[in-house]
């Protein structure tokens, strides 16, 4: 979240960003809440404070009946305290609010939606066909193992199985982006795929109701509505990897940084008649997540080179892809910066997205309370990034279609075919 100071002393850089990012927030009834709620808050310290010192006449007095006195003035205190505190419901709404508000975009293109996200730079060269090329379920030698008819049947609409080759081609996937990644410094973790509320409020996944519509509840939706909320699926390995040093102070002299592997889970909520047929919008994801801590100074250093160890990946499985720099209209709440790398998928004949890179600075640490000390022993708050390693679903996608033969076969990328026993998939 923001920092408030910055919100009150800002104001018209704030009201520039919503603007820009096409969000209603009512800025001014905000900082007036926020002023009741400081003079509010100064007056009960006001009162904590008499009512300290009292405490201690109170200890030191020895006539019984001065000190009774004094104890009968602090039970009015005391009531003055709890008449005065923010009401719960006031307080709520307030923190809502607050969680509405986005980072403070950096050098990001301004924009109204994905339409006006700008090309950065391209890479590889589109494969050449002499027939017409098919979308990944249709091709000859793989359709079958797409089995998404009997996902239907087991567990609804956007489920499947993976079977055969394709299934040992997602365990490839995954052993490929670990050894890739953890050679680059990254420590793997396998994260939790259940996460509670407050990991969700604090690395900003459920601030708008768009969130809320997209996570899957471990519980009831009576429990929900009351907060007793007791688990959510989440989808992605972001949130607890972000959350993994809540409340700590880290030692930052180099940058902590993380490559998460979780199973994901999304509702998709609002993409009803979008990528219906194949493995392209699932409920349900494996994909392995990169995460960084950083110090102020140099994080920015670190998410440049984030993307380009990212971009060196998929190079390696020699699929086109190009760089989008992301306008502020297409970029999520805690990003300052974004860019998505998008791979080619020939039978659409365009790019979709296989990751996003993303630079949050202190917006989620601010929640997380995760800071570290610079080299003057301040306290400061940590810098986040994060980068999709490898959205497997995606990738096999990409490298079914651009790989496919005339005859249906699909050839297998040569960094990949050390982890199989085949460097084809035939009919």
């Amino acid at each position: 979240m923001l920092d408030l100071k910055f919100v009150r002393e800002n104001k018209e850089t704030v009201e520039k960003e919503l603007k820009n990012r096409n969000i209603k927030f009512d800025l001014e009834k905000f900082l007036e809440m926020d002023k009741e709620r400081r003079g509010v808050i100064a007056k009960v310290e006001k009162l904590k404070a008499e009512q300290n010192q009292a405490n201690q006449k109170i200890a030191s007095e020895k006539d019984s009946k001065k000190k009774q006195a004094l104890i009968s003035e602090m039970k009015k205190v005391a009531g003055q305290i709890k008449k005065l505190k923010p009401a719960p419901d006031f307080e709520k709404k307030f923190l809502e609010l607050w969680r509405q508000l986005p980072n403070i975009s950096v050098d990001t293109p301004i924009g109204k939606d994905e339409n006006d996200n700008v090309l950065d730079h391209e890479w590889g060269s589109k494969p050449k066909f002499d027939f017409d090329p098919k979308p990944h379920y249709e091709v000859e030698a793989v359709k079958k193992m797409f089995d998404i008819k009997k996902g239907s049947q087991i567990s609804g609409a956007r489920f499947w199985y993976l079977k055969d080759k394709i299934a040992k081609l997602q365990f490839a996937l995954i052993n490929y982006t670990i050894d890739f990644f953890t050679k680059e410094g990254f420590e793997l973790m396998v994260t939790p795929a259940m996460v509670k509320k407050g990991p969700l409020i604090n690395t900003g996944f459920y601030s708008s109701e768009k969130d809320r519509n997209d996570v899957y509840y471990v519980t009831t939706l009576e429990k929900v509505e009351k907060d007793e909320v007791d688990l959510f699926l989440s989808g992605t390995s972001e949130v607890p990897l972000a959350s993994y040093h809540q409340d700590e102070i880290l030692d930052l002299k180099k940058p902590k940084k993380y490559l998460g592997y979780s199973t994901c889970f999304r509702r998709e909520a609002g993409t009803y008649g979008k990528d219906t047929r194949g493995i392209m919008r699932g409920h349900q994801f494996d994909k392995l997540e990169l995460f960084i801590f950083a110090d102020q100074k140099d994080s920015w250093k670190f998410y440049e080179e984030l993307l380009k160890i990212s971009e060196k990946f998929w190079q390696n499985l020699k699929l086109p892809y190009q760089v989008m720099s992301m306008c502020t209209g297409d970029i999520a709440l805690p990003n300052a910066r974004k860019f998505d790398i998008e791979g080619w998928i020939p039978s659409e004949k365009r790019y979709r997205e296989l990751g996003s890179c993303s630079h949050d600075t202190d917006f989620q640490a601010r929640r997380l309370k995760v800071r570290y000390r610079d080299k003057d022993g301040k306290t400061k708050l940590a810098y986040t990034m994060n980068h999709t390693a490898c959205a497997i679903g995606r990738t096999i996608i990409a490298i079914v279609e651009n790989n496919q033969t005339k005859e249906g076969n699909v050839k297998i990328p040569e960094v990949l075919q050390k982890y199989l026993s085949f460097r084809e998939i035939k009919t």
